[in-house]
């Protein structure tokens, strides 16, 4: 739970963690108080989802297979990816046969992703559950270091299986969209311009990126986290 030397903490360089409903709860608080713009984008956008998978191979893959394709498809591909026992690890995906992405329904980027993901994991190379310890600049570099693994994914990875407080995908476009609406802009900002923006809400930007997909899902009635 973030405690109330959470400040104190991050300026000495430790990482804090978000691991439950409180801790967006209070995160919040500390949100709105730094921005009160955000206040009425609170009250319209409710309760804000927790939506955190335990850090390591299954949550990154479950990202992966999500990107670009319907919930009901992602789904799907990954009830036909989950072995007998129900657990998705990186050394049972290194098992599976060299066409099985095509019986899956994956594509070969995203199959040819993960299986190099599986193999850091595997050969020791990446400890996905400690980059929830490390600082974001660093664990982001360790994630885009493998092809196929872009800011965007890493960011998410951080957010929704590390924990990480201070995160914002500006590259997100239902973000990029929530902040206009919510700011009545003209147009979307574009990654760099919401990047900028976002600076405002740091070190609490995990919870606006939250917020934000909240606030949108609210306006267009249906969810749009990148992961279920």
């Amino acid at each position: 739970m973030l405690s109330s030397a959470t400040d104190s903490k991050r300026s000495r360089g430790s990482v804090e963690i978000i691991r439950s409903d409180e801790d967006v709860r209070q995160g919040l608080e500390r949100l709105l108080r730094l921005d009160p713009r955000l206040v009425s984008i609170a009250a319209e956008a409710g309760s804000l989802p927790l939506r955190l998978r335990e850090p390591g191979f299954e949550g990154l893959a479950h990202i992966i297979v999500s990107q670009m394709v319907s919930r009901a498809s992602a789904e799907a591909i990954w009830r036909r990816m989950l072995p007998a026992e129900g657990i998705l690890t990186a050394e049972n995906y290194a098992l599976f046969h060299p066409e099985a992405w095509r019986e899956f329904g994956l594509s070969r980027a995203k199959a040819e992703t993960l299986s190099r993901i599986a193999e850091a994991v595997v050969s020791g190379g990446l400890d996905l559950a400690g980059l929830s310890g490390k600082p974001q600049a660093e664990a982001l570099a360790e994630l885009t270091a493998l092809k196929g693994v872009g800011p965007w994914t890493a960011q998410v990875y951080l957010m929704f299986c590390g924990g990480h407080v201070d995160v914002f995908p500006s590259g997100d476009v239902a973000l990029q969209n929530a902040v206009a609406a919510a700011f009545g802009l003209s147009e979307r900002p574009d990654p760099k311009k919401l990047a900028v923006l976002a600076e405002a809400w740091s070190p609490w930007r995990s919870v606006a990126a939250r917020l934000f997909w909240a606030y949108y899902a609210v306006k267009l009635g249906r969810g749009l986290l990148p992961v279920a």
